[in-house]
């Protein structure tokens, strides 16, 4: 009867090139591993322990000592005045080669507040010297602003909107700390709400109606209009907000007036420049329906600071709105 051979797995070779592959492992299941014990440390280990740590620190991190550190704080110190002192010295050089106050040929005395003092009612039909200018001269720049706004929101809103299919995908119908945004019940509260919250808006939406007019505009009622949507959140919740403004709101308000600011001083540029006569009327000084565009732009930038400052604090409130 003929000898058996051994199978190639039983060569040392072999298996030392399959242990080189990695495709088979000749410790495992040959070693006894027991599961580490936790150490228990003694009172006076720990105290040990702690004074070496503090000794350690002491070596590595002795300022006192350390002649390079000392050096360093004494030319850092001496380095900071002269450039404190340098830069003192150049903005009082500046000063002092700006024009005399009061002079009559300053640069601030020119042609452009010239024309907006004496032409500006004439031009723009607008009372409020101030609101022609920024809504009618300097309309262009208004509106970057007003993008401006909309943009840092939309940039707000993506970095920290909550992840919704992530919810989903959890089956979280509702968030569990849904309940620490709301606010609490306090009756003194939602009381003084009730009252103010309505008079709030309606003095937003007079400033905005009313900046061609006297003081205001829709920077200053949007704000105050802003403020009144985050007292109204403050007082009833979220949940009471979100039946009439909710995301969905806040990106159509603002396409919308960004758009309509858009479409409507791009025809005013296009005439001007061309000189061609535009078939907006100003209108009667004085009166609530006047000075052409700028009406419809205020209430266009109202209503872009009002979604902004909602839409801000509701972002950092909570995430969401």
């Amino acid at each position: 009867m003929s000898k058996l051979r051994p199978s190639h797995k039983d060569k040392r070779a072999i298996s030392f090139q399959e242990w080189m592959d990695g495709s088979v492992d000749p410790y495992l299941g040959n070693l006894e591993m027991k599961p580490q014990e936790l150490k228990q440390e003694t009172r006076e280990q720990f105290e040990e322990r702690m004074q070496d740590y503090a000794r350690m620190n002491a070596q590595l991190y002795d300022t006192e000592k350390n002649t390079g550190v000392k050096l360093f704080r004494v030319v850092f110190q001496i380095t900071s005045v002269i450039w404190v002192l340098l830069l003192i010295g150049i903005l009082l050089l500046t000063v002092s080669h700006l024009p005399p106050n009061g002079n009559p040929d300053n640069p601030a005395n020119n042609e452009v507040s010239q024309r907006y003092i004496e032409r500006g009612l004439q031009e723009t039909g607008a009372v409020n010297i101030v609101t022609g200018m920024i809504l009618d001269y300097r309309a262009f720049d208004t509106f970057g602003e007003s993008n401006v706004l909309f943009v840092a929101t939309i940039t707000v809103l993506i970095l920290l909107r909550k992840n919704k299919k992530m919810h989903n995908e959890l089956d979280m119908k509702e968030d569990p700390d849904e309940e620490k945004y709301e606010p609490e019940s306090d009756n003194i509260l939602k009381t003084v709400a009730k009252v103010l919250v309505p008079v709030i808006f309606v003095f937003g939406l007079y400033v905005i109606l009313n900046g061609h007019l006297g003081p205001g505009g829709g920077f200053s009622g949007g704000a105050i209009m802003g403020a009144g949507l985050i007292l109204y959140s403050i007082t009833f919740g979220f949940e009471k907000t979100e039946r009439f403004f909710t995301e969905k709101t806040y990106k159509w308000l603002s396409f919308i007036a960004l758009t309509v600011y858009c479409v409507s001083k791009a025809y005013s540029f296009y005439t001007g420049a061309n000189g061609l006569h535009s078939i907006i009327p100003l209108g009667t000084p004085g009166a609530i329906l006047s000075s052409g565009l700028i009406f419809v732009l205020n209430i266009c930038v109202g209503m872009v600071v009002t979604c902004t400052m909602y839409a801000f604090y509701a972002m950092f409130r909570k995430g969401e709105f």
